[in-house]
């Protein structure tokens, strides 16, 4: 699939008045969706909310400063060191916020933002960046991995989910429109709400990598060490075929990685940006094992050049080309399986077709994700159905 930068946004009305709503704003959440509330301020002049906020204190942020409004949740004890530990409390918070006096709510959702209530003379567009993944796909890892999925406990805990369940369904009532950021997680909003979604990719920092055609004799893996990111299998890939791997990334799995790791596999846990940016452009290939909804790292590998070896289900297979499929312009090899064998079978394919990748044809691919993309389409998205909405044309509940 290829894609083009090149068309211009529109300018939104100025005299609206626009909110953003995200889940949280801390130091630890810099990841895609965190990316796009970022993409969307640059564009669109908005007052930011959240759940909590410990951003606009952060001297090292570009919330610094901001005002943000947020919930009763930021005085709760220990809410800076993960919010998640009040999730039976998100749903009422986010009630609370009282938005009535904008024109459009924007809002980016991964959890519960796409609660917030709105009025008839507000229009209501959701970026979502997952349906609640607690509640949905992740339910029973979280309750086979949790001391609280177990006996008494877990039954309480199992009721807990079920309340959410419900709840994310209803409250998806109170979206006008939802954009998904890839077509995997449209699915699964249609599947979670029976809702259809367009689609926007996540905008991707392009400029920040460098191409690099000159590749050196290590394969790159980068992500947060935790269990459904499936690094374990990875490892043990290169455990048995003794090509050298370096590991970035740091989490719950750490120690147990560095534990299991044979020699040619390195671990160096989290890294400056600069350094991760070296490795990607340096790397013979970047291996990814986790089913994403989209999954940046991938596109950022590809902007330095570097294919990609990555299991094939979710954004990996919009983002990434498998070069059997797409001989003249592919960017890496998919496997079907989250397993160690077809990792090693993924690597030994990779190996075969490697003289035939060229970095700037991967490169060039990248692009199509690039910031410029997604600031165009979003903007013409809002733009589109807000003029929709203010002329009463806009499709009813349903309709597609």
């Amino acid at each position: 699939m290829s894609f083009s930068p090149t068309f211009t946004a529109p300018k939104l009305p100025s005299d609206l008045n626009y909110a953003l709503v995200h889940e949280w704003l801390t130091p630890q959440a810099t990841g895609g969706s965190e990316l796009v509330v970022q993409e969307i301020l640059d564009c669109i002049d908005a007052d930011l909310y959240a759940l909590i906020d410990f951003e606009s204190t952060n001297p090292d942020s570009y919330l610094y400063h901001r005002k943000i409004g947020t919930t009763f949740l930021q005085n709760l004890p220990g809410v800076k060191g993960g919010v998640q530990k009040y999730l039976p409390l998100m749903p009422i918070a986010i009630e609370q916020l009282d938005l009535r006096h904008y024109d459009v709510i924007l809002s980016s959702a991964h959890a519960v933002a796409k609660g917030i209530l709105t009025t008839p003379q507000q229009l209501h567009l959701c970026y979502c960046h997952t349906p609640m993944r607690y509640a949905w796909d992740l339910t029973f890892d979280y309750l086979h991995q949790s001391r609280l999925g177990h006996g008494i406990p877990g039954i309480f805990t199992r009721y807990l989910l079920h309340q959410l369940r419900q709840w994310d369904v209803l409250s998806a009532n109170r979206v006008d429109h939802f954009i998904a950021n890839s077509h995997f997680t449209a699915s699964r909003i249609w599947r979670c709400y029976r809702r259809q979604a367009d689609v926007i990719y996540p905008p991707v920092d392009i400029d920040r990598f460098t191409c690099n055609a000159q590749k050196e004799d290590f394969y790159l893996t980068v992500c947060r060490l935790v269990g459904y990111k499936q690094v374990a299998l990875i490892v043990e890939a290169f455990n048995q075929n003794g090509r050298n791997l370096v590991v970035i990334g740091m989490g719950a799995e750490f120690q147990k990685l560095q534990q299991i790791a044979k020699p040619n596999v390195k671990i160096l846990g989290s890294q400056p940006n600069a350094v991760v940016q070296d490795y990607l452009s340096r790397a013979r290939a970047f291996v990814y094992a986790a089913c994403e909804d989209f999954g940046i790292v991938l596109v950022e590998a590809q902007a330095c050049g570097t294919p990609v070896i990555a299991y094939g289900v979710g954004g990996a297979a919009e983002t990434v080309l498998d070069i059997r499929s797409h001989p003249k312009n592919g960017t890496g090899i998919l496997f079907t399986a989250q397993t160690t064998a077809a990792i090693l079978t993924a690597i030994s394919t990779f190996e075969t077709y490697h003289q035939q990748f060229r970095a700037e044809q991967i490169r060039a691919h990248a692009e199509g994700f690039a910031t410029s993309v997604f600031r165009s389409q979003y903007l013409s998205l809002v733009d589109r159905y807000y003029h929709k909405w203010k002329s009463g044309t806009q499709p009813k509940y349903g309709e597609v």
